[in-house]
């Protein structure tokens, strides 16, 4: 779920190791792209792996003047269309363009000969990342601030003129409530190893008759969390937006309900403030956190709110769901997959419940 780029994080997530069996490479025709493509680079070179679980390996590149970071395709023969890294590389470009705090993007290398699958290298952010996101390391004055930081960074990414930065192609616009619907429905009925579940079953009946009104479209990041950000190591300041690999053309304000989802979120399914204190902690409420997003973005209302939240742990629970079939059949890769499909109950619950507040 997290592509934790860089930053400083707990052991168990981030940070970096040898080069794992199997995702090595020829460092020395890396050196020479990088040489030829990276003004003022200047060796020797090492490589390191960072320990996360991402789906494309992601590599520190360190020299005596400065770190950058490699994301590549894995190695081997890949899915059409997965792991597209030019993709990526694509998007943080532009929105550097558009000042929103990511990675500096020097380059893309879509020639495989180099290190065995494409690949782009951008700037090492030094930062501190959040696996938690009732930000325990932190005092009340200074978890409001980072959560308004927050706020204010998904509001701005929502702002940009999309086609003024070259993404006019970057996704379809419009439909997105229904195409999404339409799309984690059919997954779900199709696998039917994984079973049914009476709440998921009532929310597929339920979704497509409640669609609200008019339709925007706006860049959308899709996993908009606290743990997909890189902090100021001292400030309340969001330096770089990680994990871009789900984002599209979409609605903004289904990509902020999933972001706001973390206050009802049980934080051992995703980083959430599930069962929380927030008011001693010194979060913002969620309504207030609604209600600055709302003004940031200069709208006067967001009545759909409660049905953006019930699509967004729909569309979850759909992805778990899924997990929980790969898990049956053999075929789940990550480690914590049987833990994740353990979680597909009570994020389909959790979608009810919220369906349910819409009466």
């Amino acid at each position: 779920m997290t592509d934790g780029a860089s930053g400083v994080a707990d052991d168990a997530n981030s940070g970096t190791t040898a080069v794992r069996e199997g995702f090595a490479f020829d460092e020395m025709a890396l050196t020479r792209w990088l040489e030829a493509n990276i003004a003022g680079f200047a060796g020797p070179l090492s490589v390191e792996q960072f320990k996360g679980g991402q789906s494309n390996p992601t590599y520190k590149l360190v020299t005596p003047a400065k770190c950058y970071v490699l994301r590549r395709k894995p190695p081997g023969v890949v899915l059409a269309g997965a792991h597209a890294v030019d993709r990526e590389a694509r998007i943080l470009s532009a929105l550097g363009t558009a000042q929103f705090p990511v990675a500096h993007v020097y380059g893309l290398c879509t020639d495989d000969t180099v290190i065995g699958s494409w690949f782009y290298v951008m700037d090492m952010v030094e930062g501190r990342i959040f696996w938690d996101a009732s930000f325990p390391e932190l005092s009340g004055q200074e978890r409001a601030a980072c959560f308004d930081a927050m706020n204010a960074a998904i509001a701005q990414l929502h702002m940009i003129d999309y086609q003024a930065i070259g993404l006019g192609d970057y996704g379809k616009p419009g439909n997105y409530f229904a195409r999404q619907i339409s799309r984690w429905s059919r997954q779900y009925l199709e696998d039917e190893l994984a079973g049914r579940d009476a709440n998921m079953d009532a929310l597929i009946e339920w979704l497509p008759t409640r669609i609200p009104e008019g339709d925007e479209t706006a860049i959308v990041h899709g996993d908009f969390r606290c743990d997909n950000m890189i902090f100021h190591p001292t400030e309340p300041k969001v330096l770089a937006v990680l994990d871009w690999e789900l984002s599209t053309l979409g609605h903004p304000l289904a990509d902020f309900a999933y972001h706001a989802m973390m206050y009802r979120m049980p934080p051992e399914i995703v980083a959430g403030l599930g069962g929380a204190d927030i008011a001693s902690l010194g979060i913002p409420s969620e309504a207030e956190y609604v209600a600055a997003y709302v003004a940031r973005t200069g709208r006067s209302s967001f009545e759909s709110y409660d049905f953006c939240i019930a699509f967004n742990f729909f569309r979850l629970a759909a992805i778990f769901h899924g997990i929980k079939g790969r898990v049956l059949r053999g075929t789940a890769a990550s480690a914590n997959a049987r833990q994740r499909a353990d979680q597909f109950p009570a994020l389909a619950r959790l979608a009810r419940e919220a369906m349910e507040v819409c009466g």
